[in-house]
This record gives structure tokens, sequence and C-alpha cells, in this order.
């Protein structure tokens, strides 16, 4: 008998994956917690039965949610991680021999300790001398610092349920108040394809361009999130994603990469007519 997992991305539209193997499955204080292994996208990662990541495409996600930010600000030392239990976004942080501290808001202990032992490649650098692990909701530990960050990632999950608070003005102003002068904060947008989740990202761009001075969005084609078509968002304080981008200066980092690359830095800011229609009628 076959076996297959199904996530729904539109109430009319769905996506399945074929499974070998479920391998983990706990219901925590916060969310159903599911991990399978399946032949196509190696061991797939869902909370809620919503998938979070794949072995897969999971470097696509991390990598420009880390890589864009850091390749705009030329001095980040101090970097808080909302969410990112997995340990991709602490990975490619790690990365960077500059950066001094990592700070990881994760508020369910469970899903770090299910990553630890079925999702090792992910959580490896999780136990790095500069991370540093909070169990807590994020907007009490943010409330607690101010000028405290160069670089927030908002890795949360959809704006629905335990994550809803997230997508909050109050949120990205706690958010602002947390970076320093020159801060950058970067969050997954979700995608614009269907329709609650485009009134969902046009919500979040309204209210992060009215506490940012800057605020631009940019875009990942991701197989297995909703419509195969993801947004990022980039708030900051001073740096422009483009008129600040320091191509040279990031390759001489010799990073390799899977995806990210400074020619796509560029192009991932270019965006379709509809998407950026939608913006302009938030903006």
């Amino acid at each position: 008998m076959e076996l297959w997992f199904s996530e729904f991305h539109a109430p009319d539209v769905k996506h399945s994956i074929r499974i070998n193997r479920h391998l983990y499955s706990q219901k925590s204080n916060y969310q159903q917690i599911d991990i399978f292994d399946t032949p196509e996208f190696g061991r797939v990662l869902t909370l809620d039965g919503n998938v979070m990541l794949t072995e897969r495409d999971e470097f696509i996600y991390d990598e420009m949610i880390t890589h864009v930010p850091m390749s705009v600000h030329p001095n980040i030392r101090d970097v808080l991680v909302i969410g990112a239990g997995d340990g991709g976004v602490v990975k490619e942080l790690t990365r960077y021999d500059t950066i001094e501290q990592i700070d990881l808001v994760e508020m369910d202990p469970l899903v770090i300790e299910a990553c630890r032992i079925y999702l090792p490649e992910n959580a490896c650098r999780l136990d790095d001398e500069r991370v540093h692990i909070y169990y807590d909701n994020a907007l009490r530990f943010i409330r607690k610092r101010h000028c405290a960050y160069d670089l927030i990632i908002v890795d949360s999950t959809d704006p629905f349920g335990p994550s809803e608070g997230y997508f909050t003005r109050e949120f990205y102003g706690i958010c602002y108040n947390a970076l320093r002068d020159d801060g950058i904060m970067v969050n997954q947008q979700g995608s614009p394809f269907y329709k609650q989740d485009a009134e969902a990202m046009q919500r979040s761009h309204q209210r992060i361009v009215n506490t940012f001075p800057i605020s631009r969005v940019y875009q990942a084609h991701i197989p297995t999130y909703a419509a195969g078509y993801w947004l990022f968002g980039f708030a900051s304080k001073k740096f422009h994603p483009l008129d600040d981008f320091d191509a040279a200066a990031w390759n001489k980092l010799n990073l390799e990469t899977k995806y990210y690359t400074t020619r796509l830095h560029i192009g991932s800011f270019y965006l379709p007519a509809f998407l950026e229609k939608m913006l302009e009628e938030v903006e």
C-alpha cells in the first residue's frame, strides 16, 4: 500500500508527497510535529500538517534568507533568529567568521529535539559556541532587547495559528527597537499566488513599510512551498538591498552555495508585474 502526505496549499489545491516511512510524530504544547522519509524529497518536517522543510530544497530558503542581508550589511556581529528550530538558518550564519553571537529563539523545544535526531544535517551547528538557544515567546524575548542586534531573521511559520503574532505591526516595531541604527530585518513573506496567502503577504508588507524607512520584497523558487513561489521581506534602517549591495566583498568570502549567487541577489528583487501591483496597493 502506498502512503502519501498531503498539504492544502489552498482550499481547492493539495500538494502530495509519497512517503516511505513516518519517522516521528509528537504533539507538543504548541503544535503537531511530524517527520517523514520520502523517496523524492528525503526527510520532510511538517508542523500542524504544513511542510516546513525538506532535505531536497531547504538550502534554497536558508541561503536566501541568510546571504541576502549578509551581503548588504558590512559589519554584522550580533544576530537574532526567530523560529528556525531545525537549525538550517543557524548553519548558514555560522559560516561567517565575523559573526560573534547568534541568539536563536524557538518556542517549542520538541522541534529542536526532533531535528537534532532526524535532521542532523540541518541541526549540526546548533552547538556552535556562538549560538545561544532560548525557549521563549519571541515577542516577550525581544521586548527586553534594545539596539542589541545588527540582523534579525524572522523564520516563522505562516501567519496563522501560533505564529500569527509575528506578522503584526507591534511585532515589527519591537524588532525595529531591537536593531541597531543600521540594522536589517529579514522575514519570510509567504507566497503571493493563492488568495489567502496573497492577502496575508500584503498585510505584512504594509505593516513593515509603515515601520522601516527601507522595505523591499524579493523572491525565490521553492518547489515544496505554496505554488513553488516564495517571498522574503528585507527591511532596514539604513541599508538598501541593491544600492548598498557589495557583490565583490561577498564573493571574496568564497562561500560555496547551491542557490544564492550575487547575480541572483540582484535578480531576486526584480518582481513580476502582478506582484509589483499588489505591493503598490498597500504601500
